[in-house]
C-alpha cells in the first residue's frame, strides 16, 4: 500500500516489509556474510504491488551461490553469477 511519504509499505501481515526492512546475505555454508536493507520503494496502483531495490554492500566474492532473505521471510537462492550481476528478484504473496 501506498505508505503516505511517495512509497511504499506492506500491510496485513507484511507489516515487516518497507524501506529500511533488513536483507541478510548467507554463504554456501549458512553464514551472514552481509547485511543491507530494502529502499526506494514504489507503489503499482495498476498491479496493487510494492516494489523495492535490494541494497546489500560489501558482499564478498568467492562462493558457488548466495542465499538471500528479506526479513524474517526465508531465504532464496542465487548464483554467484546473478549475484554479482544483480539478478535478485522475489516476490511475497
Amino acid at each position: 500500500m501506498p505508505d503516505g511519504d511517495g512509497g511504499c509499505a506492506g500491510t496485513r501481515g507484511y507489516d515487516d516489509i518497507r524501506d529500511g526492512t533488513s536483507v541478510t546475505v548467507y554463504d554456501a555454508a549458512g553464514s551472514v556474510v552481509a547485511t543491507g536493507a530494502l529502499s526506494n520503494s514504489s507503489y503499482d496502483e495498476d498491479t496493487y504491488n510494492c516494489s523495492f531495490d535490494v541494497a546489500v554492500q560489501d558482499v564478498p566474492n568467492g562462493e558457488k551461490f548466495y542465499k538471500v532473505e528479506v526479513s524474517h521471510r526465508g531465504t532464496l537462492q542465487l548464483s554467484a553469477e546473478e549475484a554479482e550481476n544483480g539478478q535478485f528478484g522475489g516476490t511475497l504473496g
